[in-house]
């Protein structure tokens, strides 16, 4: 759901000590207000409340379709410094939810019949090459959209703030390295977003921006959505907070994003916005019908890979994560993070239910968890659940083999790579997770090779990971966060932390 790595560590890590946050009583608006409320809502409401004051965020949207009707607040202010109370329309960086603008504008050419999904990047990128040059020539349109690529995917390097930008980014991508056979794994793929956005602008002769609001954005008549700052103007912005002993500061640094990702996690957007757009693609027919409900349900089925991403997924559509439940109905989702702006989002077609959270503090990502990983909401609200997971002890033989040190790597703002390792032993019939000596969290098997994320002290969080084996049965890959973690085993690497704004 992340974009940005940040959020890898901090979705399992421990609460973080934070002051407790006075917020600014809720407001209903739209279709829903002053109608009796549904007992659920209030419920949520309550439960906002507690986690804007538990985890210090200043201000929070909220959008949710239940039973046939629109609900959407704001809780909270925009800023600390302001007071100005968060609105419905207030807008917030969405994050990698706009890796689903990307996919529906790609799913509008095909329609159109100027993208084939299963035809190669190369017929509509010529030039196009990766560091295996196999893969380049042969890598679908798809297999972009679906996260089974197979190369690193987190490529961050800022380009420029030009109308070049994406596609010097694009031009870059054979210093990102190879992971996996082209197709075979499920790994979350920020650069192959980038990739298919860089499509778009080929087959458009346009700017991605430009293309995206003319393909999903202004056809949906979402008023409160932008891709650029200067495009705020009158608008009512949630300022982005980090935390800083304890409390929400406002960091103006964090809204700086490069150009060359708006494709995979630029879009500013209001929860009434997203609300929209989430009904669009359950399919309600008073909304602009941008794709015939066959193209729209294949973005909701045919999935690549499956894994993990927090929650279990049965893989990737065109552009949805594709959850499992114990009763059958398919959760569709996404979500995004970037610096101080974190954010959930997710439908159940077949219970016609939707909602959207936006956050804007760096302690975000705790309480979208609660809502987006955990099982409460969709208990709440669509009557279906995760897949069960009770966590059982292992014996020291067992858990032998995947003691060692897992690495993963980024390419930063500068172009440069940077690793991010852990390593990890075992303890008590579960694995313990750290770097330098300090424990970040621990694992607990709930079946073969999948595991449950514990805070440090056995605590349980939302957050399922799973180990990936090669072809020779042996564990090769964690999979954390949707992200591959490079096994060596133990004794052969020590674990190395980078630390920089975008993790």
């Amino acid at each position: 759901m992340s974009l940005t790595r940040r959020t890898v560590l901090k979705s399992a890590a421990a609460v973080v000590p934070v002051a407790a946050l006075s917020t600014a009583p809720a407001a209903a608006t739209g279709p829903a207000a002053g109608l009796r409320e549904p007992v659920a809502i209030g419920r949520l409401a309550e439960k906002i409340e507690a986690g804007l004051a538990k985890y210090a965020i200043p201000g929070a949207g909220l959008g949710v379709w239940y039973r046939g009707r629109e609900y959407v607040r704001g809780f909270g202010v925009t800023s600390v410094d302001t007071g100005e109370p968060v609105s419905g329309d207030t807008v917030f960086r969405i994050g990698s939810t706009s890796k689903t603008f990307t996919a529906t504008a790609i799913m509008r050419l095909v329609e159109r019949g100027r993208i084939g999904l299963d035809r190669p990047v190369r017929a509509y990128l010529p030039d196009f090459a990766t560091q295996d040059p196999s893969v380049a020539a042969r890598v679908t349109v798809r297999q972009l959209l679906n996260h089974s690529a197979g190369w690193q995917g987190d490529y961050f390097e800022d380009t420029g703030q030009g109308d070049d930008a994406l596609a010097t980014y694009v031009g870059g991508m054979p210093k990102v390295p190879q992971l996996t056979p082209l197709g075979k794994v499920f790994s979350y793929n920020n650069a192959a977003i980038g990739v298919a956005g860089r499509i778009i602008e080929v087959v458009t002769g346009k700017p991605y921006e430009v293309a995206a609001r003319e393909l999903v954005v202004d056809p949906l008549g979402l008023g409160h959505s932008r891709f650029f700052r200067s495009e705020l103007d009158g608008f009512s912005v949630a300022a982005s907070h980090n935390i800083v002993d304890g409390k929400p500061v406002v960091e103006p640094t964090f809204d700086a994003m490069p150009r060359a990702l708006h494709s995979i996690g630029g879009l500013i957007s209001s929860a009434r916005d997203q609300l929209r757009y989430a009904r669009y693609h359950l399919g309600h027919r008073d909304m602009p019908q941008l794709l015939s409900d066959r193209s729209r349900r294949a973005m909701q089925s045919h999935p690549g890979p499956g894994g993990t991403l927090f929650v279990e997924l049965k893989g990737v559509g065109v552009g949805w994560m594709l959850r499992p439940t114990a009763q059958g109905p398919t959760v569709v989702q996404h979500g995004g993070d970037w610096n101080g702006q974190h954010s959930g989002f997710l439908l159940v077609p077949e219970r016609d239910f939707a909602i959207t959270l936006l956050t804007n503090s760096e302690s975000g990502p705790l309480l979208v968890a609660d809502l987006f990983a955990d099982d409460w909401a969709l208990q709440e609200f669509a009557g279906v659940s995760n897949l069960p997971a009770v966590p059982r002890e292992l014996p020291p033989r067992r858990l032998a083999e995947y003691a060692g040190t897992y690495v993963s790597q980024q390419i930063g703002f500068d172009g440069k790579p940077e690793e991010l390792g852990l390593d990890v032993s075992a303890d008590g019939g579960e694995l313990v997770a750290g770097v330098g000596g300090q424990t970040l969290f621990r694992f607990a098997f709930y079946r073969k090779d999948y595991v449950l994320a514990l805070n440090p002290d056995g605590t349980p969080t939302h957050v399922r990971a799973n180990f990936v084996r090669g072809n020779d049965g042996q564990v090769e890959w964690l999979r954390y966060g949707g992200r591959l973690f490079r096994f060596h085993p133990a004794g052969t690497r020590q674990a190395t932390a980078f630390s920089h704004r975008v993790l």
